[in-house]
Protein backbone atom coordinates (compact mmCIF):
# COMPACT_ATOMS: atom_id res chain seq x y z
CA UNK A 1 0.00 0.00 0.00
CA UNK A 2 1.11 3.57 -0.67
CA UNK A 3 2.30 5.18 2.25
CA UNK A 4 -0.84 7.77 1.92
CA UNK A 5 -3.36 4.61 2.18
CA UNK A 6 -0.91 3.61 4.53
CA UNK A 7 -1.67 6.41 6.99
CA UNK A 8 -5.61 6.02 5.54
CA UNK A 9 -5.51 2.32 6.65
CA UNK A 10 -4.03 2.91 10.24
CA UNK A 11 -6.56 6.28 10.90
CA UNK A 12 -9.90 3.33 9.84
CA UNK A 13 -8.58 0.72 12.52
CA UNK A 14 -7.86 2.97 15.12
CA UNK A 15 -11.35 4.41 14.45
CA UNK A 16 -12.99 1.26 14.67
CA UNK A 17 -11.15 0.20 17.81
CA UNK A 18 -12.03 3.14 19.60
CA UNK A 19 -15.78 3.30 17.86
CA UNK A 20 -16.52 -0.39 17.84
CA UNK A 21 -19.04 -1.41 15.27
CA UNK A 22 -19.71 1.18 12.64
CA UNK A 23 -23.20 1.65 11.31
CA UNK A 24 -24.35 3.58 8.58
CA UNK A 25 -27.62 4.05 6.71
CA UNK A 26 -26.58 3.04 3.01
CA UNK A 27 -29.74 3.33 1.25
CA UNK A 28 -29.60 7.72 2.25
CA UNK A 29 -28.11 9.39 -1.13
CA UNK A 30 -25.68 10.87 1.03
CA UNK A 31 -23.95 7.83 2.15
CA UNK A 32 -20.65 9.01 1.56
CA UNK A 33 -21.00 12.56 3.37
CA UNK A 34 -22.33 10.98 6.24
CA UNK A 35 -19.93 8.18 6.31
CA UNK A 36 -16.64 10.52 6.13
CA UNK A 37 -18.25 12.41 8.67
CA UNK A 38 -19.12 9.54 11.40
CA UNK A 39 -15.90 8.22 10.49
CA UNK A 40 -13.34 11.15 9.91
CA UNK A 41 -14.89 13.78 11.71
CA UNK A 42 -15.16 16.16 8.47
CA UNK A 43 -10.81 15.87 7.80
CA UNK A 44 -11.06 16.66 3.95
CA UNK A 45 -9.95 12.89 2.22
CA UNK A 46 -10.61 11.69 -1.64
CA UNK A 47 -13.95 9.11 -1.56
CA UNK A 48 -11.85 6.50 -3.87
CA UNK A 49 -8.86 6.55 -2.07
CA UNK A 50 -11.12 5.55 1.14
CA UNK A 51 -13.43 3.02 -0.63
CA UNK A 52 -9.69 1.35 -1.78
CA UNK A 53 -8.13 0.78 1.74
CA UNK A 54 -11.22 -0.05 3.21
CA UNK A 55 -11.62 -2.55 0.32
CA UNK A 56 -7.76 -3.84 1.28
CA UNK A 57 -8.17 -3.87 5.00
CA UNK A 58 -11.06 -6.13 4.37
CA UNK A 59 -8.91 -8.31 1.50
CA UNK A 60 -6.85 -8.76 3.78
CA UNK A 61 -9.02 -9.66 6.92
CA UNK A 62 -8.70 -6.50 8.94
CA UNK A 63 -12.20 -5.87 9.16
CA UNK A 64 -15.62 -7.05 8.10
CA UNK A 65 -18.41 -5.08 5.97
CA UNK A 66 -21.40 -6.39 6.13
CA UNK A 67 -25.05 -4.98 4.50
CA UNK A 68 -28.17 -6.05 6.00
CA UNK A 69 -31.71 -4.45 5.62
CA UNK A 70 -29.86 -1.93 3.86
CA UNK A 71 -27.55 -0.15 6.00
CA UNK A 72 -23.58 -1.13 6.06
CA UNK A 73 -22.12 -2.50 9.34
CA UNK A 74 -17.91 -2.11 9.79
CA UNK A 75 -16.10 -3.90 13.08
CA UNK A 76 -13.04 -5.34 13.06
CA UNK A 77 -11.78 -9.31 13.29
CA UNK A 78 -9.85 -10.46 15.56
CA UNK A 79 -7.14 -9.98 13.44
CA UNK A 80 -7.51 -5.89 13.11
CA UNK A 81 -8.11 -5.65 16.68
CA UNK A 82 -4.44 -6.59 17.03
CA UNK A 83 -3.35 -4.62 13.74
CA UNK A 84 -5.36 -1.72 15.04
CA UNK A 85 -3.54 -1.99 18.77
CA UNK A 86 -0.08 -1.86 17.34
CA UNK A 87 -0.90 1.47 15.87
CA UNK A 88 -2.41 2.62 19.23
CA UNK A 89 0.79 1.46 20.84
CA UNK A 90 2.93 3.53 18.21
CA UNK A 91 1.46 6.70 18.97
CA UNK A 92 1.50 6.18 22.66
CA UNK A 93 3.61 8.60 24.74
CA UNK A 94 3.73 10.20 28.42
CA UNK A 95 2.73 13.84 28.32
CA UNK A 96 4.77 16.53 30.19
CA UNK A 97 2.77 18.33 32.98
CA UNK A 98 3.46 21.91 33.29
CA UNK A 99 4.13 21.54 36.83
CA UNK A 100 6.34 18.73 38.31
CA UNK A 101 4.64 16.78 41.45
CA UNK A 102 7.57 15.37 43.04
CA UNK A 103 6.55 12.00 42.30
CA UNK A 104 8.23 9.48 40.33
CA UNK A 105 6.54 6.29 38.71
CA UNK A 106 8.68 3.25 38.63
CA UNK A 107 8.03 0.49 36.39
CA UNK A 108 9.78 -2.41 37.76
CA UNK A 109 9.43 -6.02 35.29
CA UNK A 110 10.68 -9.33 35.13
CA UNK A 111 10.02 -11.19 32.01
CA UNK A 112 11.32 -14.19 31.47
CA UNK A 113 14.72 -15.14 29.33
CA UNK A 114 12.63 -17.32 27.02
CA UNK A 115 10.31 -14.56 26.18
CA UNK A 116 13.48 -12.37 25.83
CA UNK A 117 11.53 -10.68 22.27
CA UNK A 118 8.54 -9.30 24.47
CA UNK A 119 10.87 -8.37 27.21
CA UNK A 120 13.31 -6.33 24.21
CA UNK A 121 10.36 -4.68 22.88
CA UNK A 122 8.83 -3.71 25.99
CA UNK A 123 12.17 -1.82 26.97
CA UNK A 124 12.41 -0.45 23.83
CA UNK A 125 9.30 0.93 23.99
CA UNK A 126 9.85 2.53 27.79
CA UNK A 127 12.74 4.29 26.45
CA UNK A 128 10.71 5.62 22.92
CA UNK A 129 8.48 6.99 25.78
CA UNK A 130 11.12 8.95 27.89
CA UNK A 131 11.72 6.48 30.76
CA UNK A 132 14.82 6.63 32.51
CA UNK A 133 16.80 2.72 32.78
CA UNK A 134 17.56 2.81 36.43
CA UNK A 135 18.54 -0.70 36.15
CA UNK A 136 18.37 -3.56 33.87
CA UNK A 137 14.20 -4.07 34.58
CA UNK A 138 13.83 -1.02 36.30
CA UNK A 139 12.57 2.54 34.43
CA UNK A 140 11.78 5.83 35.82
CA UNK A 141 9.85 8.28 34.98
CA UNK A 142 8.48 11.77 36.80
CA UNK A 143 5.28 12.30 34.84
CA UNK A 144 1.92 10.46 35.37
CA UNK A 145 1.57 7.54 33.50
CA UNK A 146 -0.83 4.88 35.09
CA UNK A 147 -2.78 4.77 31.22
CA UNK A 148 -0.15 4.61 29.27
CA UNK A 149 1.33 1.52 31.15
CA UNK A 150 -2.04 -0.30 31.54
CA UNK A 151 -2.11 -0.16 28.18
CA UNK A 152 1.15 -1.55 27.01
CA UNK A 153 0.65 -4.46 30.19
CA UNK A 154 -2.24 -5.25 28.24
CA UNK A 155 -0.52 -4.83 25.09
CA UNK A 156 2.25 -7.41 26.41
CA UNK A 157 0.29 -9.69 28.14
CA UNK A 158 2.22 -8.67 30.73
CA UNK A 159 0.23 -9.98 34.41
CA UNK A 160 0.71 -8.00 37.95
CA UNK A 161 3.01 -9.89 39.16
CA UNK A 162 5.10 -9.49 35.89
CA UNK A 163 5.23 -5.62 36.14
CA UNK A 164 4.85 -3.65 39.15
CA UNK A 165 4.24 0.31 39.17
CA UNK A 166 5.15 2.36 42.08
CA UNK A 167 4.91 5.96 42.81
CA UNK A 168 7.86 6.98 45.08
CA UNK A 169 8.57 10.26 46.56
CA UNK A 170 12.19 9.90 47.01
CA UNK A 171 14.84 8.00 45.39
CA UNK A 172 18.88 8.11 45.84
CA UNK A 173 21.00 9.77 44.14
CA UNK A 174 17.89 11.46 42.13
CA UNK A 175 20.19 14.76 40.88
CA UNK A 176 20.93 12.45 37.94
CA UNK A 177 17.53 11.66 37.14
CA UNK A 178 16.40 15.66 37.68
CA UNK A 179 19.29 16.40 35.36
CA UNK A 180 18.20 13.84 32.33
CA UNK A 181 14.48 14.86 32.90
CA UNK A 182 15.16 18.51 32.80
CA UNK A 183 13.54 19.08 36.38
Amino acid sequence: MPRNRSKLAKLILRRLLIGGAVFIAASSPYFWIRFYNNLFQGKPIFKKKVRDTFYNLKRRGLIVIEMKNKNIYMHLTKKGEIEAEKYQIDGLYIKKPKKWDKKWRTIIFDIPENRRIKRDLFRGKLKEMGFYQLQKSVWVCPYPCRKEINLLRDFFGLGKKTLITLTVEKIENSEGLKKFFNL
